[in-house]
């Protein structure tokens, strides 16, 4: 019989409290935590569809793309809830979030629970009061077009990804990993990569001027850069190629050291004119730019704040789950009556109200795959809370991010930033005669502009900032100039000529890749912060500062993929599938027509299918390959890059040499010069540093595969000479003749005995210290390590000071106390010591285990969250649940927030499934031995010999004696019966025929 409640279901735990709280009494408020179902994995198919059409992706290409969907069983209990709670409901609304992702989460609870209630959608964009109250009375139908659009992308990623990675592990290395947008998104990155390495650098020169109009009004001074040189432009970093050289368009004198030397000189000489030739004045205006979308917020976020694409978000979803921020998954810049309102009334009351304009300002999104969420991201609610307002409520990374989103937001609606732009025109010259044709009678011509603003508008609430552009000027024309009148004459203060150098173009970051993701159509912007951390945990980028720069193993991942899977890394072909997936999410294609297409092929693609049946011969050392030199090859190998060099001059088995390649050096850092000096440069043989006083054994600094350390080596042993060992004469009788012969002795080596050889002492040396520079006195101190610090006054347990894999430490006993430095190893005193011990071992010390801690329980267990250092690296605990921080997020800048959503996030994928152990094995049972009795044919064997044996001891005492030798008959014994179980067992395999009379 169903209940009196509605049940609500929501994706996320931390929703529940808020919703609960605004809809009352009559609704009860649960969470799926997420999805609560996904494609097996194939491996946990049931036996019997193993080998059928699911086997290969438990998805049934052959049949309509069904995919096989199993609860897992870190859900079953969530489901069971889910389940319990329905029965007393009388109506379920599914208030999941309002995007395809959120949409697929619907779906399958309703396929899961299977509800006997009027059923409903839910949707909101903020979590407000009025925004849930609004949207309880304003439910709709489950859109399946967008259930569609969710699971053909779950289904192409699944074949995607398990057709491509398998090729990617026998020929490049194992646990790589393709993606569709993955691949493209690291292709990008490499292309750049390759650029810098193609790239060329050029020099060029210019002349920068400090002018004034007299030589006292130093404070109305401006400065101005040569722009011209004899009536001809003078080249800039822009004017010029990758190759190094002007392109083919560009009109331009490139000034040298010398020529700007020289004219330097000349223009400095007394009588040279300096007078200014054009003054103008052009309007200034610049427009605030347009509230956040998620792939503008997470660039702005990387510029402003340095957060990382998958920090942002996760603060995102924090901010908007406790209900300061609308739903941060949008590509809509655009905002509601509502925010406009809130946003100009806002921008009245605090800058004036002359800086909002007579109309509300209209955003038009830009992205070429629209996301169905209908509003920018903005502050929550019908009037925002300012970010001072939030100060004792918003702290960390929260308040940065909601006073960047509100900044933006309230700017987005006020007037532009209006003012003045001059230009002006110096003339210099003509110069007089000099030793350089360039600087002889030369006219050159200076230039200058500054722009004043005047009525600032948006710019007093918020300014955006910009990436860094390649050969961008570098001086400070941009100023306020001086009142300034044509035919004025101006002062010479200063003149300088300086070099440049154009610079390849940068590397992407995550904010300018995310930004070219999004002008290319490639993923989707709730999709581009989890597409950077994978390719970053797969090891194909590496952050280094802002930068992503690729390692080489990508190098061999993109070529394979281009050469063999062209048609799957083109962008504009990724871009197409957004597009696709688009139009089925908006019920315009058809899901089954689209993925049949795409596997088996159709008039406009060829299919994976084909792609894959057709690749042919690929060969892993071509593709793991990269030329840098005619003589040098960099291998990417399964231990990293190193360069191979041939010798000509070798016999044809010789081994090519190989070195290894320093792991700090980028890619586009290993030009032909710095791969022909890594391998010209002496190889670090082992170092002897001296003799042990103690043991007389020679101390050794090596460079091992783990790093430089110091060992102990004994002088070899002489080659032991084997004792003779003589063996005494043994007599022996003819048995004919009688004659008695001695057999000559054998010597024969007594057998060798190999001591066992101690294992000589190694020690790591510190990472402060100089392989080349450890001298014997530190060597002995490395390799008597552990030291004795002292002994424990209370107990009188040593307490000793070494080194461990997870760096220095203090051990007594079995208790242990991290130290700060290597160096403490040798330096810390037996009271420091004992003072350390009297500190708790897991307070809030840097070095303890305890790297963080949160003052807030959490909101699921109750219990405090820690963030700890691991065997495997740093983790947030509640101490029930470990989840493991991902290597791309800074431990520092992990809040209360994100430490629950990754401990919500392990506890949504369940335990690790335990191994299972091998069966004991049983101790066999010792049967007592059962002695055989002979058989005939044995018998008959040994009687035979007896009897020769007789023969012959016969024959020989008859020669002795002359007596004849007379053969006795041999006495005739009975037959032998067989044993009973040879009858039986004849008798169960013979048939016997009948007598016929």
């Amino acid at each position: 019989m169903p209940g009196t409640k509605k049940l609500v279901i929501v994706e996320s735990p931390t929703k529940m409290k808020s919703i609960a709280a605004y809809l009352g009494d009559g609704y009860e408020v649960l969470s799926s935590v997420g999805h609560i179902r996904d494609l097996i994995e194939p491996k946990n198919l049931p036996p019997e569809l193993k080998k059928g059409a699911l086997g290969r992706f438990s998805v049934d290409v052959e049949n309509g793309f069904e995919p096989y969907y199993v609860v897992s069983d870190a859900k079953k209990k969530t489901v069971s809830e889910l389940k319990r709670a329905l029965k007393n409901a009388n109506e379920l609304l599914l208030a999941t979030d309002e995007d395809r992702e959120g949409e697929a989460i619907a779906w399958h609870l309703l396929q899961v629970l299977q509800p006997k209630v009027p059923v409903k959608r839910m949707v909101f964009h903020e979590i407000t009061k009025d925004a849930i109250l609004a949207a309880k009375d304003n439910t709709r139908d489950l859109d399946t077009a967008l259930v569609d659009a969710q699971e053909t992308r779950r289904i192409l990623d699944r074949i995607y990804g398990y057709e491509i990675s398998p090729v990617l592990w026998r020929k490049v290395g194992p646990g790589l990993s393709a993606g569709r947008v993955q691949s493209a998104a690291t292709r990008l990155v490499v292309d750049r990569e390759k650029e810098r390495l193609a790239f060329v650098s050029a020099g060029y020169w210019d002349l920068l001027a400090r002018l004034a109009a007299f030589a006292s009004e130093t404070e109305q001074a401006f400065d101005a850069k040569l722009v011209r040189l004899n009536g001809e432009r003078i080249a800039t970093g822009g004017d010029f190629d990758d190759s190094g050289a002007l392109k083919p368009t560009v009109k331009a004198v490139t000034l040298d050291a010398s020529a700007a030397q020289a004219l330097t000189t000349a223009l400095r000489a007394p009588g040279v004119k300096l007078e200014v030739t054009k003054v103008t004045s052009k309007p200034y205006r610049r427009s605030p730019t347009a509230p956040f979308t998620t792939s503008t917020l997470q660039q702005e976020a990387a510029r402003k704040l340095r957060f990382t694409a998958r920090q942002t978000m996760s603060v995102a979803q924090s901010l908007y789950e406790n209900g300061y921020i609308t739903y941060m998954r949008t590509d809509s810049p655009s905002l509601g009556q509502q925010a406009l309102t809130a946003a100009r009334t806002q921008a009245a009351a605090l800058y004036g109200a002359e800086t909002v304009p007579d109309a509300p300002r209209a955003y038009k999104g830009k992205s070429k795959n629209a996301q169905e969420a209908h509003e920018a991201i903005r502050p929550s609610g019908d009037t925002f809370r300012t970010p001072t307002s939030l100060a004792s409520s918003l702290r960390g990374n929260d308040f940065k991010l909601y006073d960047l989103i509100w900044k933006r937001t309230v700017a987005s609606q006020m007037k532009d930033a209006t003012g003045s732009t001059a230009s002006v025109t110096i003339a210099a010259g003509p110069t007089g005669t000099s030793e350089h044709p360039s600087a002889s009678g030369a006219l050159a011509e200076f230039g200058a502009s500054g722009t004043v603003i005047t009525f600032r508008g948006f710019m007093l609430a918020y300014e955006e900032s910009k990436d860094e552009e390649r050969n961008a000027s570098t001086d400070a024309t941009e100023s306020k100039l001086p009142p300034l009148e044509e035919g004025q004459t101006l002062t010479l203060l200063e003149l300088e000529a300086k070099g440049h150098e154009t610079t390849p173009a940068a590397r992407y970051t995550e904010a300018s890749l995310v930004k070219k993701l999004e002008e290319l159509g490639i993923g989707r912007p709730s999709t581009f912060a989890s597409i950077i951390s994978t390719i970053t945990e797969r090891g194909y980028v590496t952050p280094r500062g802002q930068s992503l720069v690729p390692n080489w193993i990508a190098f061999s991942v993109v070529r394979l993929l281009e050469e063999f899977f062209g048609d799957l890394v083109e962008y504009d072909f990724t871009a197409e599938m957004e597009d696709d997936l688009d139009r089925i999410a908006g019920g315009e294609a058809n899901r089954l027509d689209w993925l049949t297409s795409f596997y088996f092929g159709s008039d406009k693609h060829r299919g994976l299918r084909q792609v894959i049946d057709n690749l042919g011969e690929i060969d892993p050392r071509v593709i793991n390959s990269v030329a840098i030199s005619d003589d040098i090859t960099l291998r990417i190998g399964k231990y990293g890059p190193y360069l191979e060099v041939v010798d000509p001059d070798a016999a044809a088995d010789v081994p090519p040499r190989r070195v290894n390649i320093p792991p700090e050096l980028a890619p586009d850092e290993l030009t032909a010069t710095k791969a022909r000096e890594l391998i010209d440069a002496p190889v670090v043989t082992d170092r002897v540093i001296g003799l042990n006083p103690d043991n007389g054994k020679e101390i050794v600094a090596k460079d091992g595969r783990f790093g430089p350390y110091v060992t102990e080596l004994a002088p070899a042993p002489a080659e032991p000479v084997a004792p003779v060992v003589v063996v005494a004469p043994v007599e022996t009788i003819d048995p004919v003749t009688g004659e008695v012969t001695v057999a000559k002795p054998k010597r024969k080596p007594a057998a060798k005995k190999v001591a066992a050889a101690d294992k000589p002492r190694t020690a790591s040396i510190f990472k402060s210290m100089d392989l080349a520079a450890v001298d014997l006195e530190t060597a002995l101190r490395l390799l008597a390590l552990p030291r004795v610090v002292g002994l424990d006054p209370e107990t009188g347990t040593e307490i000793l000071a070494q080194n461990g894999k997870f760096g220095p430490y203090l051990k007594k006993g079995i208790d242990t106390r991290s130290l700060t430095s290597e160096d403490q190893i040798f330096d810390i005193d037996l009271p420091g010591a004992i003072e350390l011990y009297a500190q708790p071992k897991y307070g809030a010390r840097r070095a303890s285990s305890a790297l963080k801690e949160f003052e807030a329980p959490d909101p699921e267990s109750g219990k405090a969250i820690k963030i700890k250092d691991g065997r495997f690296g740093a983790y947030v605990t509640d101490g029930v649940t470990n989840a493991t921080i991902p290597k791309s997020e800074d431990i520092e800048e992990i809040d209360f927030d994100r430490a629950v959503q990754l401990l919500a996030d392990k506890r949504a994928k369940g335990p690790a499934a335990p191994r299972k152990k091998a069966p004991a094995k049983k101790a066999a049972v010792k049967k007592p031995a059962v002695k055989k009795a002979p058989t005939a044919a044995a018998k008959a064997a040994t009687a035979k010999k007896a009897a020769a044996t007789r023969a012959k001891n016969a024959a020989a005492k008859a020669a002795l004696t002359g007596a004849p030798v007379v053969k006795k008959p041999a006495a005739k014994k009975p037959a032998v019966k067989k044993a009973a179980s040879s009858a039986a067992e004849s008798a169960a395999t013979t048939t016997i025929a009948p007598k016929v009379s």
